[in-house]
């Protein structure tokens, strides 16, 4: 996931690209085999901000706890936007059954199931906010779009994985909108305009959101598998492109398999909102990411470039946080809390990504790497709030941080184990470099670490000393210490040895960063 930042950002020597993967553990795409619940979303007041959803779960006589689902994978943080859960009501036949709401956890619904019954009917509503929120409870719909994150919309039963709940989904959209998504379809269109889903697990559901609208726009970038840019916007205008703009996205497809050399995902799909009414961010998935940007970044040199990096971090996701995801952050059930303490590999090292994709597919030059590391680098230096809180204490408190006020920002510090990562992960591609006389660079760090065997979604846990072990078999060093005294450090300065060691230094002249120059005038807001 990629949040809205406050600092500008980004830049060095492209650091050439090419190899890096490994086995992996499998994590079914298909559906379970346990008899399935359906999910039928009506989006016909998307325009009008609420969502109406019907479920029927199978159950059996007795006691049972339903959950809303809480921990959003990639949102890092207890962030299920529970208050705008509406209208809940549960049916047995046409008997409407009590239900009471948990004293102490907020999430978990408690209802009796009289005996003989098979199935529970739910009707609920979800209330699109209007303001803006974090991730996926944040602003999601327009009057001329939606985006449809199925986590919104569902409960589940206490005591099940995820994977093992299979959902069959259809939605209702407005008349005259058409969607785009990862989630395999079944049936779409009839008489009412349904788009009917493929059963799935409730893991894959969750994992593929919905972008639908008046003016939408699929851009194909590569094949074998598909590779597709989705486009929905507040306008048919804002949906224009240039020339060159499948090319360079289909240059970053083939660098990613250059890079990995192996892909998780059976096709790719950017699900990219243009609008200046919604939440702005990026929420990784398996298969597609949720990306929220201004109205008017596609007519725009300096907000495409910024798009690119946006669309680069994502897309690396699904190899670093997808496939492979610290043990940590791993819930079987959007329940149990996560763990952030690894967020400096899962976020950083795709932000270290995130900056170079878009600089070897031609979406920036090697000048505008360098000036966006500059700006980077430049930022966490001048920042007091290291003194007193370590690197290792942001990717901890994470969920504390999203969201934190801007005010006193450098003093409190913020998830910075996004941009003080690709300072830490630049200098380890060197030291691989070092030590293995040019031989080898964090490229074969990422093919021996991210890729084979490749096919369907998958997902592949690591532990710190996972990530250690495989290091040291790209390059002999002291990684435990490396990453140790880093991510602990209070040392007034950011870790620049990186950009050192590639033959550059931070400085400071009279001449314009145009990476800040660029960031100040799309975000309206100056750094003196």
């Amino acid at each position: 996931m990629i949040r809205q930042r406050s600092r500008s950002l980004r830049a060095l020597p492209m650091l050439a690209g090419l190899l890096a993967c490994v086995p992996s553990v499998a994590q079914p795409a298909s559906a379970p085999s346990s008899p399935a619940a359906t999910l039928a979303v009506d989006a016909t007041e998307a325009p009008r901000q609420i969502l109406h959803a019907h479920l029927t779960l199978p159950v059996s006589a007795g006691p049972l706890t339903l959950y809303y689902p809480k921990w959003i994978p990639g949102e890092h943080g207890p962030t299920g936007p529970l208050a705008d859960l509406t209208g809940l009501r549960f049916r047995m036949g046409n008997t409407t059954l009590a239900w009471r709401r948990d004293p102490v956890d907020m999430y978990a619904l408690h209802l009796d199931v009289p005996a003989g019954a098979s199935e529970l009917a739910i009707d609920l509503d979800f209330l699109n906010p209007t303001e803006q929120g974090n991730f996926t409870a944040g602003a999601s719909s327009t009057p001329e779009l939606s985006v449809i994150s199925w986590n919104t919309l569902v409960l589940f039963p206490q005591g099940r994985s995820a994977d093992d709940l299979p959902y069959t989904a259809s939605l209702k959209l407005p008349a005259g909108w058409t969607y785009a998504t990862a989630l395999p379809v079944d049936s779409a269109g009839g008489s009412e305009g349904t788009v009917r889903f493929k059963t799935a697990s409730l893991t894959t559901l969750i994992d593929s959101p919905v972008i639908a609208g008046a003016h939408l726009k699929k851009i194909p970038v590569a094949e074998a598998p598909l590779h597709e840019i989705d486009l929905v916007a507040d306008s048919s205008a804002a949906l224009d492109t240039p020339a060159d703009f499948a090319a360079l996205y289909g240059n970053m497809v083939a660098e990613t398999g250059a890079l990995f050399g192996a892909r998780h995902y059976r096709d790719y799909h950017w699900l990219v909102t243009l609008s200046d009414k919604v939440q702005h961010f990026g929420l990784e998935h398996h298969e597609s990411s949720d990306d929220r940007v201004d109205e008017p970044t596609l007519g725009d040199a300096a907000r495409r470039r910024g798009l690119a990096g946006l669309l680069a971090h994502e897309f690396a996701h699904s190899w670093n946080g997808k496939y492979r995801r610290p043990a940590g952050l791993v819930d079987p059930d959007y329940h149990e809390p996560m763990r952030g303490d690894l967020l400096w590999v899962y976020e950083g090292l795709t932000e270290y990504l995130g900056y170079l994709l878009p600089a070897r597919s031609g979406w920036w030059t090697p000048e505008q790497y360098r000036e966006e590391v500059a700006a980077t680098a430049a930022a966490l230096d001048h920042e007091p709030g290291r003194t007193w809180r370590p690197l290792a204490d942001t990717a901890v408190a994470a969920q504390l941080l999203y969201g934190s006020a801007h005010a006193w920002g450098s003093w409190r510090r913020g998830t910075d184990f996004y941009e003080e990562s690709l300072l830490l992960w630049i200098e380890v591609d060197m030291l691989i470099r070092q030590e293995s006389h040019g031989k080898r660079s964090l490229d074969d760090f990422c093919r021996l670490f991210y890729g084979r065997p490749g096919g369907a979604p998958a997902l592949k846990p690591y532990t710190f000393d996972d990530l250690v072990t495989a290091l040291g078999q790209v390059a002999e060093h002291d990684w435990r210490g490396f990453f140790t005294a880093r991510l602990e450090s209070l040392d007034p300065h950011a870790p620049l040895g990186g950009i050192r060691l590639a033959g550059w230094k931070l400085a400071y002249d009279d001449t314009p960063n145009q990476a800040i120059t660029d960031r100040e005038a799309r975000a309206k807001w100056y750094d003196w």
